[in-house]
Parts: C-alpha cells; sequence; structure tokens
C-alpha cells in the first residue's frame, strides 16, 4: 500500500485545494492508505517539502495547479521519487494532459493502483532563474502578459480569467522580433508568441500544441506570426480545438534545446507562472520524472 505526502497550495482557487484533497482523501484512507498533509508557504517551500517527502519513500501529492504541480514535479525530476496530481487550479493543463480523472474517486484508483510512467521534463535557464524545472510548457510573448493578468484576476475564475487576460493583452501588444534557435538552427519570427510545448495543453485547456506528448524526447515549438487583431482573436477561439495549426501564420517545429530571444523586454512564462523577461534557454530531461497517471 502507498504512502502518501500531499503538499497543499493553501491559495489555489481560494478553498478549493483543500476541499478537492478532501474529497481524494477519503477514498485513500478508506482503502488503508496512509496520508500526511503539509501545506506550504511558497513554492519554494513546497519543493523542499517534495523533496524531503520523496526521500523518506513517499508519493507525493501536488495539490493545486499548475504552478504547484510544476513547481513540486519539477523539484523531483531527476529522482525515484513518485508524483501524484491534485488538480485544484484555474487551469490544471498538466492534469489533463496526463488524462487524469477529475472524478475524486476515480483519481483516488488512479493513485492508488496506477503503474509509474515516466514523463518528460522541462529545463529552463535564464539570467534570473540560472536553472529551473518545470512539467507543461514555457511560453514568451502575449500569452504570459495574458496570463499575468489572469493571475492578478479577482473577479473571475477558471478559463474566464485567461479568456478577459487574453483580450487585454491582444489589445496593448505590438509584434516582436524574436530570434528562436531549435537544436542549433535559428529561425527568425515576428509575431505574437513563442511556445515551446511539453504538454499539448495551456491556458486552462487550450491546446497551443495539439501533437505534443509528454513522453516523447522532444519539446513543440509553437510560433505564432504577426497578424491582424481580429484574425489574432479567430485564432484564440481556434486555440480550444486546436485547429489553430492549420493557419499559416502558425509554424510548429520540434527540437530538444530552444533557445528564445527578441529585440524588447518580452515576457515568459512556466506552468502558469510569470515572473521573467527573455532571453531564455529550455531543454528537455527525457523520462525525468516518474507520474500517477
Amino acid at each position: 500500500m502507498r504512502q502518501f505526502t500531499a503538499i497543499v497550495n493553501p491559495t489555489a482557487g481560494g478553498s478549493a485545494a483543500a476541499a478537492a484533497l478532501l474529497d481524494v482523501a477519503r477514498p485513500l484512507r478508506e482503502a488503508g492508505a496512509d496520508l500526511e498533509t503539509l501545506y506550504s508557504r511558497s513554492l519554494a517551500h513546497a519543493q523542499e517539502l517534495a523533496r524531503d517527502a520523496g526521500e523518506r519513500g513517499r508519493v507525493v501529492l501536488a495539490v493545486g495547479g499548475d504552478g504547484m504541480a510544476g513547481g513540486v514535479g519539477g523539484a523531483l525530476s531527476g529522482s525515484d521519487a513518485l508524483l501524484g496530481l491534485v488538480p485544484a487550479g484555474r487551469g490544471n493543463d498538466f492534469a489533463r494532459a496526463l488524462g487524469l480523472p477529475t472524478d475524486p474517486a476515480a483519481l483516488a484508483k488512479v493513485l492508488l493502483d496506477a503503474e509509474p510512467r515516466a514523463v518528460d521534463t522541462i529545463e529552463v535557464e535564464s539570467a534570473v532563474h540560472p536553472r529551473t524545472v518545470v512539467l507543461g510548457s514555457v511560453y514568451a510573448g502575449v500569452d504570459a502578459l495574458a496570463n499575468r493578468h489572469a493571475n492578478n484576476a479577482t473577479l473571475l475564475r477558471g478559463a474566464a480569467s485567461y479568456y478577459a487576460g487574453g483580450l487585454r493583452a491582444v489589445t496593448t501588444w505590438r509584434p516582436a522580433r524574436y530570434r528562436v534557435t531549435v537544436d542549433g538552427r535559428e529561425h527568425l519570427h515576428i509575431g505574437y508568441t513563442v511556445v515551446a510545448a511539453n504538454s499539448g495543453y495551456y491556458g486552462s485547456g487550450r491546446r497551443i500544441a495539439p501533437d505534443a506528448r509528454v513522453d516523447d524526447g522532444l519539446l513543440d515549438v509553437v510560433m505564432i506570426r504577426q497578424a491582424p487583431r481580429r484574425l489574432f482573436f479567430a485564432l484564440m477561439n481556434e486555440l480550444k480545438d486546436g485547429t489553430h495549426v492549420n493557419r499559416p501564420q502558425v509554424e510548429i517545429l520540434r527540437g530538444k534545446e530552444i533557445r528564445i530571444a527578441a529585440d524588447r523586454d518580452v515576457p515568459y512564462g512556466a506552468d502558469g507562472e510569470v515572473d521573467a523577461t527573455l532571453p531564455v534557454t529550455v531543454r528537455v530531461l527525457p523520462g525525468a520524472l516518474r507520474v500517477l497517471c
């Protein structure tokens, strides 16, 4: 029987994190599993708690949104520790990419019985962050700005906050000149964003990279070129089902190491967190994390 340590982000979705854990904890304990709950004071503290629990041989449950999942998963990357997710944030995009059930009883069964799956992680390196490891994607441009607006939203939740944030970001955005280097080959790009995706989803269920796989050892690099704003709004709508990739303004590359730079200060984010500007280098770490899904 597995032993679990749940690390809870108490700010994720208000009280949603505690409620989500409570719903999953009941069937876990009824099955006889040992479960301890720890509350993090910060993402760095959550990572410290995760490493300690992993070293004690416990399954680490990241309870919260994509920032929590990415932070805790990144802390466990490269170790033998097992990660489980209890989604309780605005987006929950990495959980979506893993196909995790939303029903608490079904999720508990996955955590109790599923075989570990090795998935890729992303090493992120910049002047501000010498080395960070995340799970889902790194995005630079209007989407990072939109995500910043969504994180600061107080009246809207979930997909609505991302959509409102996107509208606000697009109305003020002017296309940047990017230099995107994929496995040593440079590509010049003028437009809205560059996304290095491990997961196919970001922004609360938007399929930015429909063909991305979390265990193929590659990152999908999605570049959206300059276009009239009305067309970009159409692209935003097409992100719901991934049909934006059929537009001539969208180019997709694949690689293991990607460097993104721009001609001005362009914000970039990772797994729902935005606090830095380009340039940034990202590298895929194949099969670096064991996760229950």
